[in-house]
């Protein structure tokens, strides 16, 4: 196990130090940030003060070298906009960003599994084929549509709920949160509900198809055969054996979700690291770009590989392809 986990943070480092890279030299190649730092009366001459200000006039090699020196040690660099440690921007909007994704993945659990099993074990009944309608629409519509749709009926026409923002926090030491106030419960209603149904959608699909996996098994036919109770037979049978493809896709989207909940917090203008990364990206804010995506891609290596420790405690026979 562990030179499993070590491979794994070797293999990771190699692929944050070819990410840092390619994102260095692609936002080198798109343009000057300083155009949007300084005014467009400005003269040359305070252009290449302030290119110098920011080591922009230096080669880009020289300049990822510096950066990698000092990412070394936590420092990722300040902001080209606010002056501010790109970190330390990233940090104050990922308690935004992770209420949003656990609200919205466990929205997605709590109507997916239940609605797939059902799917998976009345599959020719109308119930199951409405579902698994729902769960293609789900899957096929685009979130920023779903967003707009919901803002349409619930802010717009009917008015019970904020079409943006964040509303009303409690600060919690450092970290401030919304899900401990009506109004943030409120606010976080609607960009939740976009981001958990597609989720939902896909959750529903995986399930049912680890259903219908499951249930010709001998040993569901032989926990039949024995009279145990159906409730008995779903839960302690049917249910621990699926769990294997559910924690996986479960483990997967919520990285994917926290790391690029950008379509979803643009649309309701929810204050995440999403949002950030696009405001970014148009100013050119190399800093918090590079920083946003290495943490980012640092995280979910982290994440998979909890996701393969989870599945290996699940799997018994994953443990011994490890050790072979």
């Amino acid at each position: 196990m562990a030179v499993f986990i070590i491979n794994r943070l070797m293999q990771a480092a190699g692929a944050i130090l070819v990410m840092s890279v390619l994102v260095f030299v692609a936002l080198f190649l798109i343009g000057d940030p300083t155009a949007m730092m300084i005014s467009p009366q400005a003269t040359e001459a305070e252009r290449d003060a302030l290119r110098v200000a920011f080591g922009l006039d230096r080669p880009l090699w020289t300049q990822y070298a510096s950066f990698l020196a000092h990412a070394a040690s936590g420092d990722f660099g300040r902001s080209f906009l606010t002056g501010q440690p790109a970190l330390q921007l990233i940090l104050q909007r990922l308690p935004a960003t992770l209420e949003l994704v656990i609200v919205a993945m466990t929205l997605a659990v709590v109507v997916g599994v239940p609605l797939g099993i059902l799917a998976g074990l009345r599959p020719k009944a109308v119930s199951s084929k409405a579902i698994m309608t729902g769960s293609i629409l789900g899957f096929s519509l685009p979130n920023f549509w779903i967003g707009l749709m919901l803002i349409l009926l619930f802010a717009v026409y009917l008015g019970v709920l904020p079409a943006s923002g964040r509303g009303d926090t409690v600060a919690i030491g450092s970290l401030k949160l919304s899900v401990l106030t009506l109004d943030g419960w409120r606010h976080l209603a609607l960009p939740a509900l976009t981001l958990g149904l597609a989720k939902a959608a896909l959750i529903i699909r995986v399930t049912r198809a680890a259903t219908r996996e499951i249930l010709p098994m001998d040993y569901i036919k032989f926990a039949r055969a024995k009279g145990l109770a159906p409730s008995r037979v779903l839960r302690v049978h049917l249910l621990k054996n699926i769990m294997i493809p559910i924690v996986t896709v479960t483990g997967l989207e919520f990285g994917q979700a926290v790391a690029f909940a950008v379509v979803t917090e643009s649309v309701f203008s929810w204050p995440g690291m999403g949002k950030l990364l696009i405001d970014s990206i148009v100013t050119l804010d190399r800093p918090v770009v590079v920083a946003y995506l290495i943490l980012v891609l640092g995280f979910l290596v982290v994440l998979n590989l909890l996701i393969d420790i989870a599945y290996m405690a699940l799997d018994p026979s994953a443990r011994e392809t490890v050790k072979s």
